[in-house]
């Protein structure tokens, strides 16, 4: 060892501050020892040399000597109790390695003087003192070796030197085999030093670790937000104490508007990169006691110590960064963030309903207030109970006896003919009466039902579509389940398969929600139902989110106008969007139907804008099977009255082009 090295070594310069710690809290196990020992044994000598030695060696220098030791014992036993970091620790074992070297020069000066006294068994009593003083030192300072070396050196040099120069041949060896001793326990001691120096690492690096690895099990690694499992056991510790304490706490779920989307469009190293940007906008949502959390996918949660007030207000300013731009590399993406808070209150009975009030409320303001903030409120729970009524009414429910179709007409408004008509899933329960679509469609596919709903109206259909004029289509819709489920799109292929219905009068029709849920599965579903001959109808086109991206992609022939645009009818504007949406479908060659028709007015001008399809209220309104046959007759016969020379049933088929460009088109695509 160099000498900068040695002084470094001595001076503690070096010590890793865990080691330090370490040593610091094994020496309050034995430095008192050692200030015992010496105290105990000081006494004995002065004790055997009383009369042999002046007043002043014999009780003045030892109880001087004894105070001190006895002071520095107390010391030590006061204070293990107390915290110490590495800085103060260092610096209390650099004050125990001085005063250990100041109180061994006393001692073993002290020692040497007495032996000018007493006889030879006094003496033999000096050199055994000097010995113990040694190996105590040693053995209690062996985790500080640098004190006990300095000790060593203070106590065995001028004792080695003193007996060696007597001309006594008995202290000479004495002093011989005292200097082989000692230089044994100081290997042994270096030694174990170094054992338990390589241990406190070894155990320092095993703490990081797992340190590091309770972190990781609580940190989101994409985001370096708080994880899932962080989260709750966050909302598990401060539900708790906020029941206790009645203070407040709110609870937000936060889900990104329109991610999916670009995700499958750009790619998941594009979205994992938006994903960090939302994150580091989330940072500088500031609040007290926040906890922000990514719970998965585009899904994050907050919980904050405070009324609903001001949880609205940190919600509101969160959708607010998240509706701004994103700028990755040269793209610029826009997305959006809507809300669901839930607050303690006194109906919530744990922590888990607290979270599933939020993200129900969640699901309702992506439903209807998409990019705002919506706070769970009475209302909601009465919704939540009519929603669990209802799920258990349509699991005890005879499907087949329950369920029914009624069927709407799409126009023809050129010829005046039926080309195709939608049936549209009815719900008569004899418990709850007649249950709205949007209702029980929506339970169905939250509580898991939505495939055994799907084939039992499926089945319906074919069986209607056979009845039906062999010129008139049928139109089915799918939901986002069934078009994402390949096992429901596999049992749907079967059945339209063996129900002998060509699958050239079938159209199944998806929503772009539905689509973008997951764009890859809903495409292969597509491709399916094409490959079988069905067509595949874009429903509610131009609600959900790149509509363009979707047509270009799709393998779709039939585009249906939602029914929001209708009333744009009546302006500039309006007429210029259907107007271009028409001129889009017609370049694409995708059949366009205008949906939601009321008035002759809107029909007029639909015409005029070159729309040739209709299905609204203008026309027909839902009706039973039984009830269509009378239209169909009624509406032909009135035909037959008006035009002697229009078109007869066999030639409407012209009326609903089969998209044969269309299909070439995708084909090869």
């Amino acid at each position: 060892m160099k000498p900068r090295e040695l002084v470094d070594w001595f001076g503690l310069r070096e010590a890793a501050p865990e080691l330090v710690l370490a040593q610091f809290a094994e020496l309050h196990r034995q430095v008192p020892l050692l200030y015992a020992l010496l105290a105990v044994n000081s006494l004995a000598v002065a004790y055997t040399h009383h009369g042999f030695a002046p007043f002043w060696m014999t009780v003045l220098v030892p109880s001087a000597l004894v105070a001190a030791s006895l002071v520095r014992l107390g010391v030590w036993i006061v204070r293990r109790h107390k915290v110490w970091d590495a800085t103060a620790a260092r610096a209390e074992l650099r004050k125990t390695h001085l005063l250990a070297a100041l109180l061994s020069i006393g001692y073993v000066s002290w020692a040497l003087s007495l032996n000018s006294y007493g006889g030879p068994d006094e003496h033999a009593h000096v050199a055994i003192f000097i010995a113990i003083t040694v190996i105590g030192c040693i053995l209690c300072l062996t985790n500080l070796p640098q004190a006990a070396l300095s000790v060593t050196v203070v106590v065995t040099t001028p004792y080695l030197i003193y007996y060696l120069w007597t001309g006594n041949l008995v202290f000479k060896a004495v002093g011989l085999n005292m200097l082989l001793v000692t230089a044994v326990m100081i290997q042994v001691m270096l030694n174990n030093f170094a054992g338990f120096r390589q241990l406190v690492t070894s155990k320092g690096i095993t703490e990081r670790l797992s340190r590091d690895n309770l972190r990781m099990a609580h940190t989101d690694a994409l985001t370096g937000l708080p994880n899932r499992r962080s989260f709750f056991d966050g909302l598990n510790e401060r539900f708790d104490e906020a029941v206790k304490s009645a203070s407040p706490l709110a609870l937000g779920v936060i889900d990104l508007d329109h991610f999916k989307p670009v995700n499958d469009t750009y790619g998941h190293v594009v979205g994992d990169r938006l994903l960090e940007a939302v994150a580091e906008r989330l940072r500088e949502v500031s609040g007290p006691n926040l906890l922000m959390a990514r719970l998965g996918g585009d899904e994050f949660a907050f919980l904050v110590d405070c009324d609903t007030g001001e949880a609205l207000d940190l919600a509101r300013r969160t959708c607010a960064l998240m509706a701004e731009p994103f700028r990755i590399d040269n793209l610029t993406l826009v997305i959006g963030a809507s809300c669901g808070i839930a607050s303690l209150t006194e109906g919530v009975v744990d922590p888990h309903a607290m979270f599933d009030r939020a993200d129900y409320v969640l699901y309702t303001s992506k439903a209807s207030n998409r990019g705002g903030v919506t706070v769970y409120s009475a209302d909601h729970e009465t919704k939540i109970m009519s929603a669990k009524a209802l799920e258990a009414t349509l699991r005890a429910a005879d499907l087949d006896a329950e369920m029914h179709l009624s069927l709407q007409p799409i126009v023809n408004g050129r010829h005046g003919t039926v080309a195709a008509v939608e049936a549209l899933a009815r719900w008569t329960s004899p418990i709850l009466g007649n249950v709205p679509p949007d209702s029980f469609i929506a339970v169905a596919e939250r509580s898991g039902l939505m495939h055994d709903l799907t084939l039992v109206l499926l089945k319906k259909a074919l069986g209607i579509a056979a009845r039906l004029p062999g010129e008139i289509k049928l139109s089915f819709n799918l939901s986002a389940h069934d078009i994402t489920s390949p096992p429901t799109m596999l049992a749907i292929v079967a059945m339209v398969q063996r129900s002998g219905v060509d699958a050239t009068r079938l159209i199944f029709e998806v929503t772009e929600t539905a689509v973008i849920r997951d764009f890859n599965a809903a495409e292969h579903s597509i491709r399916l139902l094409r490959s079988l001959g069905c067509h595949v109808a874009l429903d509610d086109f131009g609600t959900g989110y790149s509509s363009l991206s979707h047509l270009h992609r799709l393998p779709i022939d039939r585009v249906k106008i939602d029914r929001s645009f209708m009333p744009g009818c009546n302006s500039e504007t309006g007429r210029n969007l259907l107007r271009s949406v028409r001129a889009l479908c017609t370049s694409m060659e995708i059949v366009c139907i205008a949906e939601g028709v009321e008035t002759d007015s809107q029909v007029s001008i639909l015409r005029q804008l070159g729309y040739e399809f209709f299905q609204g209220y203008h026309y027909a309104r839902p009706m039973p099977f039984e009830a269509l046959e009378e239209w169909l007759a009624a509406r032909e016969a009135a035909a037959e009255t008006r035009l002697a020379s229009g078109p007869t049933r066999a030639q409407t088929a012209a009326a609903w082009p089969d998209c044969a460009g269309s299909t070439e088109r995708q084909s090869e695509a």
